[in-house]
C-alpha cells in the first residue's frame, strides 16, 4: 500500500540516515536531518536549520528541484488532522507575509503530522 499511498499524495516517514546520505551535497556541515518523509520520489526534509523540499522531475528523476525554507522565514503554519471520511492530514506553511500558503503537504497518518507540528513549532518559535 506504500506506493499507492505515495501516488495518492500521501507522505510516509523515511530513514533520517538514508536521507542525510542522499542529500550530502545539499546539507551544510553540521546540519542534521530531524524528520524525513518520502512521497514516491519526492522528499520533505526537516533539518535542524531549515525545511528542504525535494522535487524530482521527469521520467528519470535526474532533474531535481531543491527548495530550502529557513525556519525564520516561516510566518505561520496550520495543521489539519484526518477525520472519518478524509483520511489525510495536511500541513500548510506561509512564508513571510504572504496571503496564500507557500506549501501545502499531505500526510497519511496523524502521528506524522503531530511530529511535524512539534518540530515546526520548536524551530519557528525559538
Amino acid at each position: 500500500m506504500g506506493l499507492f499511498d505515495g501516488l495518492m499524495g500521501n507522505a510516509t516517514q523515511h530513514s533520517n540516515e538514508a536521507i542525510e546520505k542522499e542529500l550530502q551535497d545539499v546539507l551544510i556541515s553540521n546540519e542534521r536531518v530531524d524528520l524525513a518523509f518520502k512521497l514516491v520520489r519526492d522528499l520533505i526534509v526537516f533539518t535542524d536549520k531549515r525545511l528542504i523540499l525535494v522535487d524530482k522531475q521527469g521520467v528519470t528523476g535526474k532533474k531535481i528541484d531543491y527548495k530550502s525554507i529557513p525556519y525564520r522565514s516561516i510566518s505561520r503554519f496550520s495543521v489539519e488532522t484526518s477525520g472519518h471520511f478524509d483520511l489525510d492530514a495536511e500541513l500548510k506553511i506561509w512564508i513571510s507575509s504572504a496571503e496564500l500558503p507557500a506549501e501545502s503537504l499531505q500526510f497519511r497518518k496523524d502521528k506524522n503530522i503531530v511530529a511535524i507540528q512539534q518540530a515546526l513549532a520548536a524551530a519557528v518559535l525559538q
